[in-house]
């Protein structure tokens, strides 16, 4: 009986091996990033602010985590190449055809970026273009 039942452990792993490794995944197929929304998407989808995008695309980006109160308000911060614009409202304000990329960063992360004033996490906007014409990541 014990033998048995090993050699259809052996066959099942053995099938679910070949199984696994007949259809990889393509190395050209770019990986989805849950926390970037890409020049590339919002063309696609013809925006015509950020605001727009970002409810569209992602929209639970704009829902905060933590509960509210009256002495630590929980506001997602917005930022636009560096410089600090407000809260989520502002993304309204900003046109779509210079942006190049729309990066979210949860609580902990737009915490140690950027100070103790994001407990509701951060969205990064970035028009900036390198040398290649790839889009300059935030420092």
């Amino acid at each position: 009986m014990r033998r048995r039942t090993i050699r259809r452990f052996a066959v099942l792993l053995t099938a679910l091996t070949a199984a696994c490794s007949a259809n990889p995944a393509p190395a050209d197929r770019p990986r989805f990033d849950a926390s970037l929304i890409t020049r590339e998407q919002i063309v696609q989808g013809q925006f015509t602010n950020a605001y727009d995008a970002v409810k569209t695309l992602r929209g639970s980006w704009l829902n905060t985590v933590r509960p509210e109160s009256f002495r630590y308000p929980a506001a997602i911060q917005v930022y636009l190449d560096g410089v600090r614009l407000g809260d989520v409202s502002a993304l309204s304000t900003v046109q779509t055809l210079p942006i190049q990329y729309i990066r979210y960063y949860s609580a902990q992360d737009a915490t140690s970026r950027w100070g103790m004033d994001h407990g509701a996490g951060a969205i990064y906007v970035s028009t900036k273009v390198g040398a290649q014409g790839s889009p300059i990541p935030p420092a």
